[in-house]
C-alpha cells in the first residue's frame, strides 16, 4: 500500500515508517496537518495514518479537510486511521465524526500493527477494483453504443469546457459538421443492418483521420462525437484557423477512399459525406452560434452536389 503518516514527531514518525516499510508498505510522511492536505491533493494514498496532538492543525481538523476534498465518489474514499496514545471515548468519537475510521496505539503490538495493515490493504485492493469499474461504467456511458465515438452527452460536456477556456484565453476554436451523403437512400436499399455497418465504417474512419492529425501535431485534442443519426462532429480546440480546412478535405477523401458501394448516391456509387465547417479566432460568445454556422455550411456543401467541405 501506499501510507501518508501524518506525525509531528520525527523520531516517533522513524519508528513507525521503519515498522511500516518492514511489512512491504510505501510511506510517505507529513509534518504537519497542513503538509499532509497539500499532500492528499497531489497524490493518492491508500490509507492515511493520522496523528490527533498536533501544533496548528490538529488530525480531527486536518481529516476534515481531506474527506471535503474528496467529493462524493464512493469509491474515492481512503481509510484514515488514528494513531494516538490516548484512545479515550471522547477521542474516539471525535474521530469518527471527523472522518475517520478507526484507531491504533502508538505503542501496538507488532501481531497488531500488521493485521491492521493486512485488512486495509484488503479494503485497498477492493476500492482499486471498484475505481476501475466505475471508470468502466463512465466510460460506457459516453459512448455511443453503435460507433464507439463520444455521444452527444458526452460531447455538449467537453464542449462547455473548452469553449470556456477557450474564450477566457481568447484562444480560436473550430468545428465540422459531418452528414452522410443520402444515407436513407442507403438504408432503404441495403437494409437498417447494412446501414449500421456502414456509420460503424465512417466512424472509425473519421477517428483514424482525427487521431492521425492528433498524432502529427496539426491538432491538440481534436475528437469526433455522434451527434445524432448519420450526423457527426469534429471539435478542433486549440488549432489555429485554417487548420480545420485541411482536415476537412482530408477526411471527405478518406471517407470516399473506402470505396464503400451505395448506388443510390448520385453520380458517385460509393458512400461519400458532407462537411460543413468553422473556426471562430477568437472563440467569443455562444458556441452554438457556431453549430448554426457549421450546419447552415453543411446544407450547403449537400446543395452543392455533395462529397465536399464548405468552409467559413
Amino acid at each position: 500500500m501506499k501510507i501518508l503518516l501524518v506525525e509531528d514527531s520525527k523520531a516517533t514518525a522513524m519508528v513507525m515508517i521503519a515498522r511500516l516499510e518492514s511489512f512491504g508498505h510505501e510511506v510517505e510522511h507529513a509534518l504537519s496537518g497542513l503538509v499532509a492536505v497539500e499532500s492528499f491533493q497531489k497524490s493518492t494514498y491508500d490509507l492515511i495514518l493520522m496523528d490527533i496532538e498536533m501544533p496548528g492543525m490538529n488530525g480531527f481538523e486536518t481529516t476534515t479537510r481531506i474527506r471535503a476534498l474528496e467529493g462524493n465518489e464512493a469509491w474515492a474514499w481512503t481509510p484514515i486511521i488514528f494513531v494516538t496514545a490516548t484512545d479515550t471515548p471522547t477521542n474516539l468519537v471525535t474521530a469518527i465524526e471527523a472522518g475517520g475510521d478507526d484507531f491504533i496505539s502508538k505503542m501496538a503490538p507488532e501481531g497488531v500493527l500488521q493485521a491492521k495493515m493486512k485488512a486495509m490493504s484488503r479494503i485497498a485492493a477492493m476500492r482499486a477494483r471498484l475505481a476501475q469499474a466505475n471508470r468502466k461504467l463512465q466510460d460506457q456511458a459516453n459512448r455511443d453504443g453503435l460507433t464507439g465515438l463520444f455521444n452527444r452527452r458526452a460531447m455538449d460536456m467537453q464542449i462547455d469546457s473548452l469553449w470556456d477556456r477557450a474564450t477566457s484565453i481568447a484562444e480560436p476554436f473550430s468545428l465540422l459538421m459531418i452528414d452522410v451523403d443520402n444515407f436513407k437512400k442507403y438504408n432503404d436499399h441495403y437494409g437498417h443492418l447494412a446501414g449500421d455497418d456502414c456509420l460503424r465504417a465512417v466512424a472509425n474512419c473519421l477517428r483514424d483521420t482525427v487521431q492521425q492529425v492528433n498524432d502529427d501535431k496539426t491538432t491538440r485534442g481534436a475528437f469526433v462525437a455522434r451527434y445524432g443519426g448519420e450526423e457527426f462532429a469534429v471539435i478542433i480546440p486549440h488549432a489555429a484557423c485554417g487548420t480545420h480546412a485541411g482536415l476537412a478535405y482530408h477526411i471527405v477523401e478518406a471517407v470516399a477512399a473506402l470505396r464503400l458501394p451505395h448506388e443510390k448516391n448520385a453520380d458517385w456509387g460509393v458512400v461519400t459525406i458532407s462537411i460543413g465547417g468553422v473556426c471562430a479566432d477568437p472563440a467569443s460568445g455562444s458556441v452554438g452560434v457556431l453549430f448554426q454556422k457549421a450546419d447552415t455550411l453543411l446544407y450547403k456543401a449537400k446543395d452543392a452536389g455533395r462529397n465536399r467541405a464548405e468552409l467559413d
